[in-house]
């Protein structure tokens, strides 16, 4: 069992930037494809972006390439979503995810996070 904690959300200017960092723990990071989703109101969970176990690969959507950023530190067990230039339609619920599958570019997690909200005002 993997267990998933996020944290850096909070309120911000458009334009502005956050930080939400997610600390795994009960299993090998190493062994684990992290990844971030986001849900925001009225709407599906979509995929954000992912990064591969040794972090030598990522994977982004549309959307949010060039703005955002993942990484991942297998010392600290941690993985880091770097939002810059955040928009109004940024505002949603942020999921951090965990897979033991190496496939990231459709990423079916097995892990999530409880999930922490990122607003974006404009």
């Amino acid at each position: 069992q993997v267990q998933l904690v996020e944290s850096g959300g909070g309120l911000v200017q458009a334009g502005g930037s956050l930080r939400l960092s997610c600390a795994a723990s009960g299993r090998s990071f190493s062994s684990l494809a992290m990844g971030w989703f986001r849900q925001a109101p009225g709407k599906e969970r979509e995929f954000v972006l992912a990064i591969s176990r040794t972090g030598a690969r990522t994977y982004y959507a549309d959307s949010v390439k060039g703005r955002f950023t993942i990484s991942k530190d297998n010392a600290k067990n941690t993985v880091y979503l770097q939002m810059n230039s955040l928009k109004p339609e940024d505002t949603a619920v942020y999921y951090c995810a965990a897979s033991s599958s190496p496939i990231i570019s459709s990423m079916n997690p097995e892990y999530w996070g409880q999930g922490t909200q990122v607003t974006v005002s404009s």
